[in-house]
C-alpha cells in the first residue's frame, strides 16, 4: 500500500479525501496483458473508490518490477505517490514481573507417623 497526495472523491453527496492507494494483480496472462485491482482509501482505511487498471503492449514489456506497476497505476489514475504506507507501531502493554529477590519461605514441620 502507498500513501498518495490527497485527492477528493465525491461519495454519497459529499467529498471524501483519499490518502492511500492499495493495489494488487488481478490477472496476468504472462504474455502481453495484466490487470491491477486498486482501491483508494480514506484515513480510516474505508474504500472510497475502486476499479481496474490494465497494462499491455510496450508498458507490459517494461513491467518488470512492482515499482513499475505502482508508478503505472498512479499515472493511469492521475495520482501522486508520496511514499510507502508504514503501519503505526503496535501498542505494547508493560508487563510487571515479580521481584525475584523476594522469596517467600515456608516452614516445614515433621508430621509424626501414627501407624506405629
Amino acid at each position: 500500500m502507498k500513501t498518495i497526495s490527497p485527492v477528493l472523491i465525491w461519495q454519497n453527496g459529499q467529498n471524501v479525501q483519499a490518502i492511500y492507494l492499495k493495489a494488487e494483480v488481478q490477472a496476468d496472462n504472462l504474455i502481453d496483458y495484466a490487470s491491477f485491482a486498486y482501491m483508494l482509501l480514506d484515513a480510516d482505511f474505508i474504500n472510497v473508490n475502486n476499479g481496474l487498471v490494465g497494462i499491455s503492449g510496450q508498458d507490459y514489456i517494461a513491467y518488470q518490477t512492482n515499482q513499475y506497476a505502482w508508478d503505472y497505476i498512479a499515472t493511469s489514475l492521475n495520482l501522486t505517490i508520496t511514499g510507502d504506507y508504514i503501519p503505526p507501531a503496535p501498542i505494547v502493554e508493560e508487563v510487571v514481573e515479580s521481584n525475584p529477590s523476594i522469596v517467600e519461605t515456608a516452614t516445614v514441620t515433621e508430621v509424626p507417623n501414627v501407624s506405629e
